[in-house]
């Protein structure tokens, strides 16, 4: 056993090494050669010694790391109970089935319900609804978060009406004291979509504490990552036991993977028309899914999660930096506007090109990829536009006046923690070169 212990040290040694090597050596930035980009994944030695670590364990499923993640995540984003899942994408899927679960009663979403959601946004953000044979209800954004236009709820509600869906764009939350009391008034479920917004406050409070749901996800593009992997938070303990539920096969038991008897009558239980005594590790209670993360997902995770802190403030200095430059072109483009009573964790810096900037968004893109600066546009634009939704069964709640705009004159720049000084400086340069040529 101490060979073996000494190998696995030396290995875990030599593998951070290795990262030091590969992955932290800084280099020359080049403007115009050197890439500068919208987003990605910064890692160091500990995520590769965590992963290493967690291979050499041959439990190749979710196992100690995820347990620590979930529990460090949950106490992070001030929940109860935090599920890890294999996407953020996922994890919308299994916020949303989990409403539909009989165990809910009369508060289930059935099919048919409607469920209001933003025109602007990601498909998979909407996709869950439909996917649960659910009716989205799209209602236009508005111009200065990029958010909900809270305005328009009322005209969006009827008694089909049983939740609401959003997610805070780029990591600016949406108006959550208005949102909140609609869906008090209506008596509406709530899934906030933090993939964009991990750390980001509203009133002092930790968005995804707002609604019933909360998703988060850890693709290399997001605050931090797994590679792939997400999660679903509540504070709600029947709903911490229905999404487990889904994402584990839809059965019955919450054992941990390895782990038999947790609710100590395995053998004892009588469910439906199976008979007594049927093993509880086999009975099904919802149609799930596999959906669970890996071991090494979670340790990367979890080494990330040991920096979430100085990545919010990187990011967050990122912004300040754009704003305050690029103020003096505000004749011809938009610069994102807080929500008020907000501290947002800036996922990236949307712009709005106005119809006085002498050059358009999409030749304003065009060229800023030629000079070698990553954008994005602010993801499906009016997502109705989009041709995956041809045939779907919605409601669309008024014109999607704004959500067309958005579509047509916004995209957005970088804020992740690799941007140097020299790389934020460049993207200012080559705006102001562009727009006042």
């Amino acid at each position: 056993m101490q060979k073996v212990n000494k190998l696995r040290n030396e290995i875990i040694k030599l593998s951070g090494e290795y990262a030091k090597e590969v992955f932290e050596k800084k280099t020359d930035f080049i403007p115009g050669e050197t890439h500068v980009p919208v987003s990605g994944k910064l890692i160091g030695n500990e995520e590769i010694k965590n992963a290493v670590d967690a291979c050499l364990d041959g439990w190749f499923t979710s196992g100690r790391y995820v347990k620590k993640f979930e529990k460090e995540f949950s106490k992070f984003m001030n929940q109860r109970f935090c599920l890890l899942t294999n996407s953020g994408s996922s994890a919308n899927l299994l916020a949303v089935s989990a409403l539909t679960s009989e165990k809910l009663g009369q508060k289930r979403l059935k099919p048919g319900d409607e469920v209001i959601t933003v025109a602007t946004g990601f498909p998979t953000t909407t996709n869950p609804i439909i996917q649960n044979n659910l009716i989205p209800v799209f209602v236009d954004a508005n111009l200065e978060d990029y958010s909900i236009d809270t305005k328009k709820l009322d005209k969006a509600m009827s008694p089909k009406v049983k939740a609401i869906m959003l997610a805070h764009t780029l990591g600016n939350p949406f108006n959550l004291d208005i949102i909140s009391e609609f869906r008090k008034k209506h008596n509406l479920w709530l899934i906030e979509d933090c993939c964009d917004a991990i750390g980001s406050t509203y009133n002092k409070k930790m968005v995804g504490t707002f609604g019933d749901i909360s998703t988060a996800s850890f693709y290399p593009a997001h605050h931090i990552t797994m590679g792939e992997g997400g999660a679903v938070l509540t504070s709600n303990p029947k709903l911490k036991k229905i999404i487990e539920s889904f994402r584990d096969w839809g059965r019955d038991c919450w054992c941990e993977p390895g782990v038999d008897n947790t609710c100590g009558k395995r053998f004892e239980w009588k469910i439906g028309e199976l008979p007594h005594g049927f093993d509880h590790k086999y009975i099904y209670s919802h149609v799930g899914y596999n959906l669970k993360l890996t071991d090494m997902q979670a340790a990367i995770g979890l080494a990330q999660l040991e920096k979430i802190d100085f990545f919010i403030e990187k990011r967050n200095e990122n912004y300040e930096f754009l704003y305050k430059s690029l103020l003096p072109l505000k004749k011809y483009i938009q610069l994102p506007v807080k929500t008020i009573n907000s501290k947002p964790s800036w996922f990236g810096f949307p712009i709005y090109v106005k119809n006085t900037s002498p050059i358009s968004r999409n030749d304003l893109v065009k060229n800023l990829d030629k000079s070698n600066i990553g954008t994005r546009l602010l993801f499906g634009g009016n997502l109705l536009k989009q041709p995956l939704y041809n045939g779907v069964k919605y409601r669309k709640s008024g014109q999607m006046v704004n959500s067309d705009k958005i579509m047509n004159n916004v995209f957005w720049v970088g804020t992740q923690p690799s941007l140097t000084k020299e790389m934020r400086q460049y993207i200012v340069d080559e705006l102001f070169r562009l727009i006042n040529k």
